[in-house]
């Protein structure tokens, strides 16, 4: 028996949909999209449009082409970063992001570019006016995550949006909690760029991701060149969507497995998504709340993020509680810093970390009753 609590770093399993439209598309749609004008090469760059179609509606964008595909949010973050910011620009942070965000900023500011790193509350969010306190003349960006990987709490993205859009910067968000389990609208929100992956709560798989672009994004400077089966009478890289972001051949098979994990996102309506994970999420701090010697990290309200608690046990070093439960009941969950080591130090569970429990759509009532049991044993375990 396997209990899977791993969703926030990739779910599992995939619904049988996603497989079976990669089969297909192995089959019968593998040729190279967008580089020839037979049938085979057109039904590829078919699956490869309605993905970015899907991917524009689900955020609230309203041009497909402006939708550059990655191979996930890490390449997507690198691509926003690498591409707006010069030496003498300011950026403004926090210290709950992730490290796809922390390290190209500590690799941009050895370049010349200025980073402030804002500390977050005691739930890891942000406040806007923090926000707005930091900026300078030569503040260009602001990039945030929409919610932490390690607490599970959702920033407020809308109203930091209206203070870097009063101030005429940029704004991107880093989406890879939270497409697909909370509500992403990037023109109501004020995102300029947003960075996204496949594989979490889209249900698709490993090895997609993308940048969505605004109309207020300049042309960015792309991470490669190549060919793209675009104007290729020329050896200049060509300066329009996607193309200019997509040098070389995209992974048309993943895409077609990530047009059906939105689609059964979508099957499944957003405010059924977040009913299901605001029950399994209450549920599990309710309970672990209730075991001795539990220090829950996450807040104990269901409501403003993601369906993610993290935890320490007294006594236990976060990986030894991760391997005692998979031991006792086949449990897979994540142990230590999250790729978050500035948050953990906010939170002061560093270096050790926590223990992360993050269900998905398929887990059910019964296998949190058997983690919390299998909790309780290990706190009574002589």
């Amino acid at each position: 028996m396997r209990i899977y609590l791993d969703n926030a770093a990739t779910t599992w399993p995939k619904p049988e949909s996603v497989a079976a439209a990669m089969v297909t598309c192995l089959a019968e749609q593998t040729a190279n999209p967008g580089r020839s004008g037979h049938q085979l090469s057109m039904a590829a760059g078919r699956v490869v449009f309605a993905a970015r179609e899907a991917v524009a509606n689900l955020v609230g964008l309203a041009d497909p082409l402006a939708v550059a595909f990655t191979k996930n949010a890490t390449e997507a973050l690198n691509l926003a970063l690498f591409g707006v910011l010069a030496p003498g620009d300011h950026v403004i942070t926090s210290r709950t992001e992730h490290n796809s965000v922390l390290r190209p900023l500590k690799v941009l500011e050895e370049r010349g570019i200025a980073v402030t790193r804002l500390p977050c509350g005691a739930d890891a969010t942000l406040s806007p006016d923090e926000v707005a306190d930091a900026f300078t003349p030569r503040t260009r960006l602001v990039v945030l995550t929409h919610a932490s990987n390690v607490v599970g709490t959702l920033n407020p993205v809308a109203e930091i949006g209206r203070v870097v859009r009063e101030r005429e910067a940029l704004f991107c968000v880093d989406a890879a909690q939270t497409a697909g389990v909370a509500p992403v609208d990037m023109e109501a929100m004020g995102i300029d760029l947003l960075a996204f992956t496949g594989h979490k709560s889209l249900y698709g798989p490993q090895g997609t991701g993308g940048l969505c672009l605004g109309p207020r994004v300049p042309p960015l400077r792309p991470l490669i060149y190549g060919g793209t089966g675009s104007l290729s009478d020329s050896d200049e890289h060509p300066d329009f969507l996607p193309d200019s972001l997509e040098a070389g051949t995209v992974n048309t098979v993943g895409l077609a497995g990530l047009l059906a994990g939105i689609e059964f996102v979508e099957s499944r309506g957003l405010a059924r998504v977040m009913a299901d994970g605001r029950r399994r999420i209450e549920t599990l701090t309710e309970g672990l709340r209730a075991l001795p010697g539990v220090q829950v990290l996450s807040p104990a309200a269901p409501y403003g993020r993601t369906p993610v608690v993290s935890f320490r046990l007294e006594g236990f070093s976060s990986s030894e509680v991760a391997w005692e439960l998979e031991q006792r009941a086949g449990i897979c969950c994540r142990a230590g810093l999250h790729c978050a080591p500035l948050l953990h130090r906010e939170l002061g569970t560093f270096p050790d970390g926590a223990v992360r429990l993050s269900p998905g759509a398929f887990t059910d009532s019964g296998q949190i009753e058997t983690t919390l049991a299998a909790l309780a044993e290990i706190i009574l375990a002589p």
